[in-house]
């Protein structure tokens, strides 16, 4: 059993001390006259490791996002929730990996959402808001279609606006948004019209609500749509990177009935496409950190950016050649690195100390993390540990994991371990109980082109119970064949 030591991080106030296990860990409240940290928690939306400037993206800048990185700590082994949306947001707000957490897939639910959250789950929401903290959410949701269980309101969301559903999402010029339980209808883009950009007017209500909260603390988390699939901006912003890069037309779909409700439209210049709307996405971090400084609260706001997996390979998108997943192997769908392996940054000015850390962390950290650094409420059955000590600059103290896991019911069911230097997946479990084990050694090996398991037998079976043994069973997200069968 891990302990977890509960380290005070905000001024010099004395916060009680708790001990407590990598999966029971109980926070208490900080005794504090210093005020409460804003949090912003941003989340890019297929946002490759390498599709930033600063970790060697070529054609795209990113100036903005890195200055967070420069004056801020960045984890150059993170990992993401899953390896596709909703499971991977499941993850963050639960703090479950995915052989636990209650949604595991992208499960369709028509007309419009996806599988619901339940309310048994105590969000990091919800803590928030029961210490005293103003949520907010801005963007896109995907955990729960308009009115269930799974609804952001009803997850301790104080304000949403966005895309409730993540198919919804992959378009840019929407029919509607959602103003918390209000269908925002946006007659600027009925039918074939494009007046109102979706990330544009997503981008003004996460202002006005930090512009709203500024006086008090608050969560505010930014699921973007950027730079998922639909690769589409408006032409005042668009005529600036045409002509930029030899060019291969997207044939998409610009009419009938997926046309704005799933389909990605067509795009005659896909690469300066992408490079407009990552540069958007940047411009709009640094619109974000300019208002905390006008408004007086950089110093008290930590801000958190990552994405929620790997590189994609819809809608016209290049991830080759714009070596989105960096030095690693796969895309968004893989557990191998490139699928699961994001950037994250966390910045806070006096607090965190620049710098990089190999600090080996999940999506699942995050939760336990917020608890510890706010003394909110964390459920006794979180999978993460907290990473506080950490951005304190008291390494020392901090605990690590002994593995992370994850799986994805899609393209045939699949498992990955990470333990130390080692990582060992398998596939096609939705046919085989007992596939094969691949095993490589990313210290040596870090874009896993050499599968070691016939070197290592030990480790192989060593692995094989690991993922056998975090496996719970979910009756809507079945992994394994003998589950299908039932």
């Amino acid at each position: 059993m891990q302990k977890i030591t509960f380290l005070a991080f905000i001024g010099l106030a004395t916060m009680h001390l708790a001990g407590c296990s990598q999966k029971q860990q109980n926070n208490s409240a900080s005794e504090t006259s210093t005020p409460k940290p804003n949090i912003i928690y941003i989340l890019a939306d297929d946002l490759g490791y390498g599709d930033l400037s600063f970790n060697g993206q070529e054609y795209i800048a990113t100036p903005n996002i890195d200055k967070l990185a420069k004056e801020g700590l960045f984890f150059n082994q993170h990992y993401s929730g899953s390896t596709v949306c909703a499971p991977s947001r499941s993850t963050l707000v639960s703090g479950l990996h995915t052989g636990n957490a209650p949604v595991r897939g992208n499960y369709e639910i028509k007309p419009e959402g996806q599988y619901p959250l339940p309310d048994s789950v105590f969000t990091v929401f919800e803590s928030l808001k029961a210490a005293g903290y103003a949520t907010g959410a801005f963007g896109k949701w995907g955990l729960g279609y308009p009115g269930s269980e799974g609804d952001p309101n009803k997850q301790g969301v104080d304000v949403f606006f966005g895309y409730n559903c993540q198919r919804m999402g992959h378009n840019y010029y929407p029919f509607h948004l959602w103003d918390n339980q209000d269908s925002l209808v946006l007659e600027g883009n009925a039918g074939t019209k494009l007046e109102k950009y979706g990330p544009e007017l997503i981008h003004e209500k996460t202002l006005d609500f930090i512009t709203d909260n500024s006086q008090n603390p608050f969560f505010l988390y930014v699921p973007t749509i950027i730079p998922h699939a639909e690769l589409i901006v408006p032409e005042e912003i668009m005529k600036n990177y045409r002509g930029r890069f030899v060019e291969t037309p997207y044939e998409g779909v610009d009419e009938g009935k997926d046309y704005k409700i799933g389909g990605y439209m067509s795009q005659e210049e896909p690469r300066a496409a992408f490079v407009a709307m990552v540069e958007l996405l940047d411009k709009q971090i640094g619109e974000i950190v300019a208002k905390l400084e006008e408004l007086g609260i950089r110093d008290n706001t930590m801000i958190i950016f990552t994405s929620d997996n790997g590189p994609h390979k819809e809608g016209g998108a290049d991830p080759d050649f714009f070596n989105s997943n960096g030095p690693w192997r796969g895309y968004k769908r893989d557990l191998y690195e490139g699928g699961i392996r994001v950037p994250m940054i966390a910045n806070w000015p006096g607090k965190i100390k620049p710098g990089q850390t190999d600090h080996i962390s999940a999506f699942w950290d995050i939760y336990p993390t917020i608890a510890e650094l706010t003394g909110s409420e964390l459920p006794k059955n979180t999978d993460g540990i907290s990473f506080a000590p950490i951005l304190t600059g008291n390494k020392d103290n901090q605990d690590n994991h002994e593995y992370l896991y994850w799986e994805f019911i899609e393209q045939g069911g699949k498992q990955a371990i990470r333990k130390g230097k080692w990582k060992a997946i398998r596939l096609n479990l939705r046919k085989n109980n007992n596939p094969p084990i691949e095993l490589y050694n990313l210290e040596e090996d870090p874009s896993e082109e050499n599968n070691l398991a016939e070197k290592y037998p030990d480790l192989v079976k060593e692995f094989k119970k690991l993922m056998e043994s975090n496996h719970s069973p979910n009756p809507v997200f079945k992994l394994y064949a003998s589950e299908l069968e039932q």
